[in-house]
């Protein structure tokens, strides 16, 4: 039948198209319950359009204050993680040591323990120090968390870099920093960027780590599992909206930057 020879033709295109839908279904109910205006606390049916919550994003308590200190540790783990796992990264793919081995098998155990076994092994060492839990235990784990993805995202890239474009700039006379500012960093930057784009996502979506280590700080996925057990605000759909289309948006730039790259290089 034409039918089936069509679907035969196109399986990998639907599979593909389904497993998409699959996954961004749960933005999609996020996003349309943004609008609704629910009659008692639970926002889990739909009862009547609005843009109340929208027009009033930090209307509920603490709220935004938690967002903002989510986002702040979530930069700051970026930052942190991203120098640090491009540092490691050259030096696992570029250079000869003891233990290299070794450490190329220990940077993947974060990824693949449990969470809750590393919270657990973290809090069990700031407890020990004497530290107190708050935004610097909660930045440290973060970071301890995210430098293996960014360790992964950059090694691919740094493996597959030409070392010979690197001699050929020492050959016409470029220092080592002209050499790595023009030819090394511009080559690794989309793995860097990767990395850090991977390391920002996982630290603002932590939840297990960082209920370990917080103590009494309040970040915004914490706010939201607590806000979950009295009654969900309409204003917690307006964020994940929101961060939802800025991510959206940033591929999509990121990837019209590199088709315009790669006509220009045509």
């Amino acid at each position: 039948m034409p039918v089936l020879r069509w679907i035969r033709r196109n399986l990998i295109v639907i599979a593909g198209l389904l497993t998409l839908a699959y996954m961004i279904l749960p933005n999609v109910v996020v996003m349309v319950f943004s609008f609704n205006k629910p009659n008692g606390r639970f926002n889990y049916s739909w009862q009547h359009f609005s843009l109340d919550a929208w027009k009033d994003p930090c209307g509920v308590a603490d709220m935004c204050g938690s967002l903002s200190l989510s986002l702040q540790i979530a930069v700051w783990a970026t930052v942190g993680a991203t120098v640090l796992g491009t540092m490691i990264s050259f030096a696992l793919v570029r250079y000869r040591f003891r233990a290299r081995g070794a450490i190329n098998s220990l940077i993947f155990l974060p990824m693949a323990m449990p969470e809750v076994v590393m919270a657990a092994s973290l809090l069990t060492l700031f407890l020990n120090m004497g530290a107190q839990l708050g935004f610097w235990t909660i930045l440290i784990a973060h970071i301890m968390f995210c430098l293996s993805f960014v360790v992964t995202a950059v090694k691919a890239r740094v493996m597959s870099m030409d070392p010979r474009l690197e001699e050929a700039a020492r050959d016409l006379y470029a220092g080592p920093v002209q050499t790595f500012l023009r030819v090394t960093l511009p080559i690794a930057a989309p793995g860097i960027a990767a990395g850090a784009l991977l390391a920002f996502a996982l630290s603002f979506d932590d939840f297990i780590i960082t209920n370990f280590n917080a103590g009494s700080t309040v970040t915004f996925p914490m706010f939201v599992w607590g806000s979950a057990q009295r009654g969900t605000p309409v204003q917690i759909n307006v964020i994940g909206t929101a961060m939802f289309i800025i991510a959206v948006m940033v591929v999509v730039v990121g990837q019209l930057i590199a088709n315009r790259r790669k006509n220009s290089a045509r």
